[in-house]
């Protein structure tokens, strides 16, 4: 396979954070948990070097540290963090999944964003 057919995407799965984030009245000013899953894909098909990838605990900082702001929505939060993924070296896509796990009574609410350059 030639590196033109390569395709190289560094990946944090489940992270569990805890985040200012909520619209509804008893939401506002509780930290509430979200579970993130990054994915973001680099122009770099050969990757030999640090210098040439993403850091994990870079996306990790990233996430915990929008998760200390008040967001409204999960919506506006991955389409945040995609933003500022999209904006460092190497990245070309941001694929982000956040799950709210206590949003319903039953089941699992959550969203998908994906961001391109």
């Amino acid at each position: 396979m030639n590196d033109a057919a390569m395709r190289t995407t560094v990946r944090v799965r489940d992270l569990p954070l805890l985040a200012d984030i909520g619209i509804n009245p008893d939401e506002i000013g509780r930290r509430q948990p979200l579970v993130i899953t990054v994915e973001l894909v680099l122009d770099s098909a050969r990757v030999t070097a640090i210098a040439e990838t993403v850091d994990y605990r870079r996306i990790a900082k990233a996430a915990e540290t929008l998760a200390e702001e008040h967001v409204p929505l999960i919506e506006t939060f991955a389409q945040r963090l995609g933003r500022e993924f999209i904006g460092w070296h190497a990245v070309v896509e941001a694929r982000l999944v956040i799950d709210k796990p206590f949003a319903l009574t039953r089941g699992l609410a959550g969203v998908e964003v994906v961001i391109g350059r």
